[in-house]
């Protein structure tokens, strides 16, 4: 079986267990991480690590609040890792943190994310996945990682080392990609993505993890297109007021980093995309994903959905997004992998890099080995 060039990391037990086995096996990469946003966060702001750090501290109360365990799984990972618990929750904070307004400069997650119903693709499978975009340097820092957790669904997701939670499937049947948004709302605290991201992947059924996505006040706004085995797909724009949805048209479903379903009414006035590259990612991928429906076979669907996500149009800054040489080294966006989960067969496939010259590679673990696994609707 095909392994990803990614490092894979595999954790079990209680949260404050999984947490220590998640930080020695990620020890280095979680450092990287560190000085990564050290330079980024002072780049754009002239703060020391030390001054974002106090910041994250806000977010402590409403993320124990929210997911104790999860709590407990960031202070194993400090733990495991040599690291300060507040160095771990700013990672997992760290979209929060960019959206205070001493960071006006740094923009939040790039992204596009599809699910293809059945009826859409050549195989009569269901796919859920995403161009994960954000900073090239961040790119040493990813990894996938497999939580075996006791009364709940078995999770596999690729990260940024030392967070929780962001993009992923579980043994349930359930995929979630997600992509920023954008806009300022109020100067509440609400809790962070990664740890709303990770209760989702979490759930054992499809209401579970709905009811996360509809019920949290989240602090910052996040779009979440969920994908579900039996063939159901809904697209969420969560905000700290109201949230918007929408489902697939023809068995296909698109969202970019622009709102799609509806514009919040705290920013419908003075409203502009947070990336105006996103009004061409989405219609583009829509456009190349049409085109699975044709497919012969599973091994030319997934190859024709590598092909959709590897689409130059308005290059660098493209469905398939590429650095930018003329921004500062700390500044340069990517692709950072693409994502392809079958939710028919559970394999999940991962494209560690641009897609258009990466291939899709399979990770060795299947997402119905683990609990709910042997649940076919």
């Amino acid at each position: 079986m095909s392994r990803t060039s990614l490092p894979l990391v595999e954790i079990s037990g209680t949260p404050r267990e999984r947490g220590r086995q998640y930080g020695e096996q990620a020890r280095e990469r979680v450092q990287r991480s560190l000085t990564y946003y050290a330079e980024a966060f002072g780049h754009a702001s002239g703060l020391s690590w030390e001054q974002v750090v106090r910041r994250a501290a806000r977010w402590a109360g409403p993320s124990k609040a929210f997911a104790p365990e999860l709590v407990e799984e960031m202070e194993g990972i400090a733990e495991g890792a040599g690291v300060g618990f507040l160095d771990v929750l700013a990672l997992n904070a760290r979209g929060e943190i960019i959206y205070d307004t001493t960071f006006s400069a740094m923009e939040a997650d790039g992204c596009t994310s599809f699910a293809l119903m059945g009826e859409a693709t050549g195989d009569g499978h269901v796919y859920a996945g995403q161009n994960w975009d954000w900073r090239e340097g961040v790119s040493g820092t990813l990894m996938v990682l497999r939580v075996v957790q006791p009364g709940r669904p078995t999770v596999v997701m690729h990260v940024e080392a030392g967070q929780v939670g962001r993009q992923g499937a579980n043994s349930a049947g359930i995929a979630l990609n997600a992509n920023g948004l954008g806009g300022r709302f109020d100067d509440s605290v609400g809790v962070p993505q990664t740890l709303i991201r990770r209760r989702v992947l979490d759930s054992g059924n499809l209401s579970a993890a709905l009811e996360t996505l509809t019920g949290t006040k989240a602090h910052i706004a996040s779009n979440a297109l969920v994908t579900h085995q039996a063939g159901f797909a809904i697209d969420l724009e969560t905000t700290p007021g109201a949230v918007g949805w929408m489902y697939p048209a023809h068995g296909l479903l698109v969202h970019g980093n622009h709102y799609q379903a509806f514009v919040p009414p705290q920013l419908a006035a003075h409203y502009r995309p947070s990336a105006a590259d996103s009004l061409v990612r989405v219609p583009r991928a829509e456009g190349g994903l049409r085109t699975v429906r044709e497919a012969s076979g599973t091994d030319e669907a997934r190859k024709r959905i590598r092909a959709a996500m590897s689409d130059h149009l308005g290059f660098p800054e493209s469905l398939c997004t590429h650095p930018d040489p003329g921004q500062p080294a700390v500044k340069r966006w990517a692709t950072l992998l693409s994502s392809c989960v079958d939710l028919t067969t559970g394999d999940y496939l991962i494209a560690a890099g641009t897609p258009c010259d990466h291939e899709y590679e399979r990770l060795p673990w299947n997402l119905y080995d683990g609990p709910h696994g042997d649940a076919r609707i």
